[in-house]
């Protein structure tokens, strides 16, 4: 820690001081210093085995096993350098968290002491409980066995005194219960597909590599505030409130100041991050009140998803440090907009060519535009699976508002690109091509002029716009684990580009020139993907009739949604690809419908429990006080006089009086829905049940709670306020 210096902070409400570290020196001198990076590598392992290990990872090849015990001796050695006592396979179960179980490193020493140990059994492979995770009927709950296996893609790296190992989780009979399997094979299929199709171009390509910027938004709350809502602290979100009489409509917060204690919290999650090789670079405050957003520079897939789960967790612990709470809950808030987690994805060759950039010559912008087409084709084709891979019973609160992309799966790709693929599919010359003996593409394509980064502005009521050398897919939660939309996009795609190149090659057999080849092969693809291709305004009701028009899926039932997991087409996309299994996604959807009837089955109790003891009884307590107020008008004055005076007091008990009816009955309707509904043995059937009769009466009961608030005296009212929870003193 000899990189950072501390100064004190006060902080609102208890004004207790607490310690802020300020680094003194720049982050490059500091940044992965808790990570086992090559750096790290090269000093604790022996020639041989770093040079065998960095290998591997670069070739993308398992690691022999013969040399786990050299890493682990160098990894041991590296972690009690920098005083670590314990360690731990680090995994991605399927609840959008992490899960670690802690060992320490000590042994017997058949001396009456200990010893540290750690070896390559140890690092490779550990046998974690996989009872009480969730798996979708693959395992039995008294089948305890499961396997978690190093990710070598992945460093390990020390948080709180723990060696941290990236690791798979997989079931002792091998199906996948984690998000890390299912991505690396959806990264190795893509690597493949994607490094046949590019050797069109350039046959010294080796590899494709998927690469990923994701975005976290999030909300910050005073500690003291959060800890007096038990909605927020139960569910994430508030489930009731009424909105403050400003909130963002001046939109004065977005990109404005940041508060001085966020300042600091950001200033130390930075540091934190940067001590753990996250690369974050870019802070601001977002549109809403008290929400904010970071972003990092660009890494492979597999490791930014890594990275972004590890922040989620940094941001909770260093959050408690400066007396806040974090939300990642995609809409804590009514009224104001939401959070959500933007996943820029990209591809790239080991050649250092990126796939989606457009180039300056004919050759260039057909690669460009022959890797679109396949992104163009496969977003068509399973726009209704990349919706489900995003959503939840929380990011539905999210989508569809005038903030937020619609739950429609669209392609915004600008004025320029339209034009550009337009003209090259209604114009059938193909004149202009030609493909010399070398096999070297020699393209004067005149449909395809010189292109230009940023050649156009920025869709926002898009969930899948491309931005000049990516695609930005915007409908992603803030709360989600990116490996969902990660993995259906990287095998759906990865399936296109396999089609395309055989495609191709059958033409080629034909006698077909591979420059006329390719050129056929994308005007198929762009004509038959048009109906995905929309840069319009994505909140407009004309849009969601057009797009039924169009048969882009349009359902909003998250229960019916997952459905799309299950088509046969996507079953069989994933068998081909090699991603997940027919049991696997059965499975997978098992756990979504549990998921998403369990989180709306909270909600209701939590908000029940809630307009029961605490709102009515205060609403109740109020409406006395109005009542005995109104006896003691009508004892003092005249019939004439008390008319003129409590007509206000009268009508007001009077509409409280209603409003109250309503919240009790209302609940007493939820909690019958809820009983029938938990009656159901089929999740699915169980999860639409809790959709269309639970989850409709939350906000029909908040309505009604809301009316209250902004009746009742506010030093009576039990929770604290809009007002109160989204402006940070």
């Amino acid at each position: 820690m000899s990189h950072l210096r501390f100064k004190e902070v006060e902080v609102a409400f208890n004004r207790s001081p607490i310690r802020v570290a300020i680094p003194s020196e720049p982050p490059s001198r500091y940044y992965g210093c808790m990570v086992f990076n090559r750096k790290q590598m090269f000093e604790y392992l022996s020639r041989e085995t770093y040079m065998a290990l960095t290998r591997a990872i670069d070739e993308k090849a398992p690691l022999d096993r013969t040399l786990a015990n050299d890493v682990a001796a160098g990894m041991k050695q590296w972690a009690l350098d920098h005083g670590v006592t314990h360690y731990t396979h680090w995994f991605h179960p399927l609840t959008d968290g992490t899960a670690e179980k802690h060992d320490s490193f000590i042994e017997h020493d058949g001396k009456g002491g200990v010893i540290e140990q750690f070896d390559g059994r140890l690092l490779v492979q550990q046998e974690p409980d996989a009872s009480s995770f969730p798996n979708g009927g693959i395992r039995n709950t008294f089948e305890a066995r499961g396997y978690s296996a190093w990710d070598i893609s992945s460093p390990a790296f020390i948080h709180d005194n723990t060696l941290c190992i990236p690791t798979i989780f997989i079931a002792y009979s091998g199906e996948s219960l984690d998000y890390k399997t299912p991505l690396l094979r959806a990264l190795n299929s893509i690597d493949r597909a994607g490094t046949a199709v590019a050797r069109l171009f350039d046959p010294n390509v080796k590899h494709v590599i998927s690469y990923l910027g994701w975005e976290q938004e999030y909300f910050l709350v005073d500690e003291a505030l959060y800890a007096a809502r038990p909605d927020l602290a139960l569910t994430g979100r508030t489930l009731m409130g009424h909105e403050s009489a400003k909130n963002q409509q001046l939109e004065d917060h977005y990109f404005g100041a940041i508060p001085m204690r966020v300042e600091e919290f950001m200033l130390d999650l930075e540091i934190e991050c940067h001590r753990l090789g996250i690369p974050v670079k870019t802070r601001h405050n977002e549109v809403a009140p008290n929400q904010f957003e970071l972003a990092p520079i660009y890494e492979e897939t597999n490791l930014a998803n890594d990275h972004n789960l590890l922040l989620m967790s940094l941001m909770a612990q260093v959050a408690r440090r400066h007396h806040f709470r974090v939300l990642l809950h995609e809409k804590p808030f009514a009224g104001v907009n939401g959070s959500g987690k933007h996943n820029n994805w990209s591809l790239g060759t080991d050649t250092g060519v990126q796939l989606f950039k457009p180039g300056k010559t004919p050759q260039e912008n057909l690669q460009f535009i022959t890797f679109l087409s396949c992104v163009m084709a496969a977003v068509h084709r399973y726009n209704g699976l990349l919706k489900a891979s995003i959503a939840s019973a929380t990011n539905a609160h999210r989508l569809g508002g005038n903030e937020a992309p619609p739950a429609i799966i669209s392609m915004f790709l600008g004025t320029q690109l339209s034009q550009v693929l337009s003209s090259l599919v209604d114009d059938e010359r193909d004149d202009n091509l030609n493909f010399d003996a070398h096999e070297e593409l020699n393209l004067k394509v005149s449909q395809i002029p010189e292109l230009m980064v940023d050649n156009t502005d920025r869709n926002r009521t898009s969930p899948f716009a491309f931005t000049g050398n990516r695609f930005e897919f915007r409908a992603v939660g803030s709360s989600a684990n990116c490996a969902s939309a990660m993995i259906a996009l990287n095998a759906a795609v990865a399936q296109q580009l396999q089609w395309f190149h055989t495609a191709v090659e059958r033409h080629v057999a034909d006698g077909t020139p591979l420059g006329d080849a390719i050129l056929t092969e994308v005007k198929r693809l762009i004509k038959q993907s048009r109906a995905v291709h929309f840069d319009g305004n994505g909140y407009s009701d004309a849009w969601q009739q057009e797009a039924e028009r169009r048969g882009l899926d349009c359902e909003t039932s998250v229960p019916l949604i997952f459905d799309n997991y299950l088509l046969p087409e996507v079953i069989e996309m994933f068998g081909e690809t090699g991603v997940l299994s027919r049991v696997e996604l059965e499975a997978r959807n098992e756990v979504k419908w549990e998921m998403y009837v369990k989180k709306v089955q909270i909600e209701a109790r939590v908000l029940g429990d809630l307009a029961l003891n605490h709102i009515l009884p205060v609403a109740t307590r109020y409406q006395s006080l109005l009542l005995d107020n109104v006896y003691k008008i009508k004892s003092l004055f005249s019939p004439d006089k008390f008319e003129q005076m409590a007509t206000h007091d009268m009508t007001m008990i009077e509409t409280m009086s209603a409003h109250m009816q309503v919240i009790k009955d209302e609940v007493g309707r939820m909690v019958e829905y809820r009983k029938v509904a938990n009656r159901i043995e089929d999740l699915r059937s169980r999860a639409i049940a809790y959709h269309d009769t639970v989850a409709s009466q939350l906000a029909t009961i908040r309505y009604h709670v809301d009316k209250l608030e902004l009746m009742v005296d506010d030093e009576m009212w039990p929770l604290p306020k809009y007002r109160e929870l989204l402006f940070i003193r």
